[in-house]
């Protein structure tokens, strides 16, 4: 592998862990709303809420996952 296709993986590895990074910290902070907001929330809010943490944690590892298979290639 060339010198162009190591920088360009680690600069597609760095954009991902970022990526992840805010996924992660986006479903961190909904777990940590519907904590805060306790029996204040509907049912909806509370399933949306479940829902959107979901989401973030799953993108969190597609874009892990990305990385590794870039690594393994």
């Amino acid at each position: 592998m060339g010198l162009k296709d190591e920088l360009k993986k680690t600069i597609d590895n760095v954009g991902d862990a970022i990526s992840e990074l805010g996924h992660r910290g986006k479903a961190e902070a909904e777990q940590a709303s519907r904590e805060a907001a306790g029996d204040t929330m509907t049912p909806g809010e509370h399933v949306g809420s479940v829902l959107t943490e979901g989401k973030e944690r799953i993108l969190a590892e597609v874009d892990r996952t990305k990385r590794e298979v870039r690594e393994n290639v």
